[in-house]
């Protein structure tokens, strides 16, 4: 009987997670459609053209250092194992290839959202402001030293968290066998860091920062991850990837405003 019950318990826990993380990455078509609407195009423009030439320069610097990255990362083997190196080379070209993507991209997705913070962050009041018809109090219109100091400190602390996930992702990657989970892992952190990237926006203009921001989406990680997939899918079309930071912003604001309960 008990086990019964823990069955059934396990399978809504399941079916939960499996629906928050459909909902969470269904956010970023809902972002697409709201960065259309008037009103909130006007918003976008500046968003968009920096994303335009950041993602740019990140295409064209992966076209000239691929080749020469891939060749530092894979091993040279002496003549009597060349009989090896095609093998291991077609296992590790693409665990290697998967994390360089991951690397470069969120890299320039970072300082891309970086540069743009100012109109992220006033896009994203926009759209809260029109998904509940109230006026967003951003508090006055000269931040406080106070608010300054926490604000650069959230800013180094996300940048410390992805340097420590990214270094420990890195050692995995270069362990044999355990390798082998490498893509899964380096696709589940790119898809968090997204996640925290993006809804950083609407939160921060509600006073969170990155501690508050991260232990928040901790409450509701299958949600967060589902939307975190949804920027990290958009970021890697290309073309339609140019789009993926205002839809970002867009799609993150609506996740909070429909589940700040949960969130905040």
């Amino acid at each position: 009987m008990a086990n019964n019950v823990a069955g059934i318990l396990f399978k809504q826990k399941e079916n939960t997670m499996i629906n928050n993380l459909l909902k969470g990455f269904g956010h970023i078509f809902s972002g697409l459609k709201l960065i259309s609407q008037p009103g909130i195009r006007r918003f976008v423009i500046v968003p968009l053209g920096i994303n335009i030439a950041l993602f740019g320069g990140a295409t064209w610097y992966l076209f000239i250092k691929f080749d020469e990255w891939m060749t530092q990362l894979l091993p040279d083997f002496p003549d009597w194992l060349s009989w090896l190196e095609t093998a291991v080379y077609w296992i590790l070209w693409p665990l290697f290839s998967v994390m360089i993507l991951l690397v470069i991209f969120y890299t320039f997705s970072f300082l891309a959202n970086l540069i743009a913070s100012p109109f992220n962050s006033l896009l994203a009041e926009k759209i809260e402001n029109q998904l509940t018809g109230k006026p967003l109090d951003t508090g006055p219109d000269f931040p406080t030293m106070e608010v300054i100091k926490r604000s650069i400190g959230s800013e180094l602390g996300k940048l410390l968290y992805f340097i420590k996930w990214w270094a420990l992702l890195f050692i995995v990657t270069l362990i044999p066998g355990i390798n082998l989970a490498a893509p899964f892992l380096w696709v589940l952190f790119g898809a968090w860091m997204f996640s925290l990237e993006y809804l950083d926006y609407p939160m921060s203009n509600h006073g969170k920062f990155f501690k508050d921001i991260n232990s928040q989406a901790m409450s509701k990680r299958s949600l967060s991850l589902g939307f975190g997939g949804g920027v990290m899918l958009l970021t890697s079309i290309p073309f339609i990837n140019l789009l993926a930071m205002p839809a970002g912003v867009a799609a993150a604001t609506q996740l909070w405003v429909k589940h700040q309960d949960h969130l905040s």
